[in-house]
């Protein structure tokens, strides 16, 4: 049965009650990551924010779901929002400071620090390594939605949530380049689980684009490689979701419907309307 809630109703000076059925959802919504930074030293791109909990929906109410889309290359991702819910877009990846976001994006080489996470979303983008003086030089690692970046080096890692019935690890934070004296091949760092990208490798002549983020994932792209006369774009981030699920069979309409262990469940990867 719904839950009641009751609110007041002015008539004629004196206040009337009016039920509005209610019903409890469990949600989980990861705003767009950002991208990946430009060149070799550049960091990786921070994981959108990751939010899940409990909320209370109106029977009958339509709720309009909106999906973050990822970060271009060294641009932040776009914010994830439904049913009162907003999930801070990731920060991108740069050759200076990480850009703030739902977690961090990665600083460049030359010791930038990462860019700052949204309390409760995500973590801190890692800082960049080396002096200015030196050959050997890293881009910082996005942060992740379970861990922050790290400094000079991967992403950091996803989350695992359940709530589709089966575990599935999230948002995790695309890696930095690395940069070595000329004729020196670097590889790119990884990106963290969950689908974070890998930063582009570095080596004579050139070097690759950064690994965008995986969609549907909130994840941050991978720095680009190559050096600065021929540096390569950072990857993009991963596109965000909003899934939304309640015990007891279909009552809602809206996103790709499925069932498992006695929730149906809503999955939006594009953006929709809830019809609760």
């Amino acid at each position: 049965m719904p839950r009641l809630a009751t609110i007041g109703a002015a008539s004629s000076g004196s206040f009337g009650l009016l039920s509005v059925p209610t019903y409890d959802v469990e949600y989980l919504a990861i705003a767009g990551g950002g991208g990946g930074g430009f060149s070799s030293g550049a960091g990786g791109g921070g994981a959108g924010g990751y939010l899940t909990g409990t909320l209370k929906v109106i029977a009958g109410k339509a709720y309009t779901i909106v999906i973050g889309g990822g970060g271009a290359a060294s641009s932040t991702g776009s914010n994830t929002t439904g049913a009162g819910v907003t999930s801070s877009g990731g920060g991108a990846g740069s050759t200076g400071a990480g850009g703030a976001g739902g977690s961090g994006g990665g600083g460049g080489a030359y010791s930038s620090p990462g860019g700052t996470a949204v309390s409760g979303q995500g973590n801190n983008g890692g800082a960049g390594t080396g002096n200015s003086g030196d050959d050997e030089k890293h881009g910082g690692g996005g942060g992740g939605a379970g861990t922050a970046g790290s400094a000079g080096s991967v992403g950091g890692n996803g989350l695992a949530s359940s709530i589709t019935g089966t575990s599935v690890t999230r948002a995790g934070g695309g890696g930095g380049s690395n940069n070595g004296s000329y004729g020196n091949p670097q590889t790119g760092s990884a990106g963290g689980t969950g689908g974070g990208g890998k930063g582009g490798d570095t080596y004579a002549g050139g070097g690759d684009i950064g690994t965008s983020g995986t969609i549907n994932t909130g994840s941050g792209g991978g720095a680009g490689g190559g050096y600065a006369s021929q540096g390569q774009p950072g990857g993009a981030g991963g596109s965000g979701l909003y899934i939304i699920r309640y015990l007891g069979p279909q009552r809602a309409t809206g996103g790709t419907i499925t069932s498992s262990g006695g929730y149906t469940i809503h999955s939006f990867t594009t953006s929709g309307v809830y019809g609760a």
